[in-house]
């Protein structure tokens, strides 16, 4: 495939877009703003030249990526592109309009590919003309850094495609891992405990999110914290992911967002892009300030947190969601553990987990905590995810 459409010129667009020309693709980039264009520009030149100063890139290698581009306001320009990606705001509505115009541009044997990280790629098949040649393509931000992306097959599309779409995002050296087209594909399935648990635990008043965030740093080796995390990504993405996935799993408990979350966004305490999220960041070295941890306190929060995060990874495993290499890929490459969650459960004890489960749920009555039958039926068994075949007990 030589020429790529990309539409939307926002952050992911753009990281698309540099991804697929510095690959050597022509590349079409349609925005229906203008102004959104020129933007554009002006950050893909920033970047160029910032990895220029770091000599990640030639002064020929930034030309190149430029000239690959071709800037449009018509999408009409689509139509000798063989594979499209959208990805533009997270509105059904919205997309569904761009996909009913797109297919009456583009060919018969053009695949067109959403980013959504958290729409059904089945029904926003259903807006083209030809669903079969629809797929899923979703991209970890920044595109042109993270190393993951997942790739989701509708109900509707054909083997062909998905080979398609995996040689061609593999020829761009990033790591592939295959989903069902489920709320929230792996990773933003998967990870929604670490926001949801954490934010649990503070609400219930049992420790500051200083102390969870350290906790989880300290205890687990995770690079950030919970709620410096959600400050990173942006309480407006990631509450709104939370909420689709909620909404979209029919009101299953254990994806309720949280009210503290809500009222930050509500008052545009976004997180860092807005100065205050959980944290204020007018307090400079707030996030420096070391505190004395208490093992059995700690102990406590890190194994309730990691025990609903194994529960949701052994969840999406039971439910064939992933392959568990590629769950575990996806974990790591994706949000950044320091180790896959199934390997995690081995090293733990896959009867301590469900017993940390058991406890939970005894003492809050709510299926939030409800144990994965896989993990019930392991710990009966006395078998782990890679020292055994797991499906002996299925």
């Amino acid at each position: 495939m030589k020429h790529i459409g990309v539409i939307g010129c926002g952050t992911m667009g753009l990281g698309i877009a540099q991804v697929a020309a510095s690959n050597n693709h022509s590349v079409f980039i349609y925005d229906s703003f203008p102004s959104a264009i020129d933007k554009a520009r002006i950050n893909l030149n920033k970047t160029l030249q910032t990895l220029f100063d770091k000599e990640k890139i030639s002064k020929e290698k930034w030309d190149q990526i430029i000239a690959n581009i071709t800037w449009c306001i018509d999408l009409n320009e689509f139509k000798n592109c063989e594979f499209v990606i959208e990805a533009i705001v997270e509105n059904f509505s919205i997309k569904k309009t761009v996909f009913e115009n797109l297919s009456q541009i583009v060919s018969d044997t053009c695949i067109i590919a959403s980013n959504t990280s958290s729409l059904s790629i089945t029904s926003l098949a259903s807006c083209v003309k030809n669903p079969k040649r629809f797929i899923g393509v979703h991209f970890f931000n920044p595109a042109p850094v993270m190393p993951l992306v997942e790739i989701i097959p509708g109900i509707q599309t054909e083997e062909n495609s998905l080979t398609l779409s995996k040689q061609l995002i593999a020829s761009w050296k990033k790591e592939i891992v295959v989903a069902k087209d489920t709320p929230g594909f792996i990773v933003n399935r998967i990870a929604r405990p670490y926001y949801g648990e954490a934010i649990r635990i503070y609400e219930e008043n049992l420790a500051s999110k200083e102390y969870i965030d350290q906790t989880m740093k300290k205890l687990g080796g995770f690079k950030m914290g919970p709620f410096e995390l959600m400050d990173f990504i942006g309480h407006d993405v990631n509450y709104a992911v939370t909420e689709s996935v909620w909404t979209a799993f029919y009101f299953e408990p254990k994806y309720k967002p949280s009210l503290s979350q809500k009222r930050l966004v509500e008052a545009a305490y976004l997180g860092r892009k807005s100065g205050r999220g959980f944290y204020n960041y007018e307090d400079v070295g707030h996030e420096s300030k070391d505190i004395e941890l208490d093992l059995e306190k700690s102990t406590m929060i890190f194994e309730r947190i990691i025990c609903m995060l194994i529960h949701e990874a052994a969840d999406a495993l039971y439910l064939e969601i992933a392959s568990k290499e590629d769950i575990e890929t996806a974990m790591c490459k994706g949000v950044n553990y320091p180790k896959g969650l199934l390997h995690w459960a081995d090293e733990i004890g896959i009867e301590k987990c469900v017993s940390i489960l058991n406890y939970y749920y005894n003492l809050y009555h709510e299926e939030r905590y409800r144990c994965s039958a896989i993990l019930q039926m392991m710990a009966k068994s006395k078998i782990t995810f890679f020292n055994h075949n797991v499906s002996v007990c299925l």
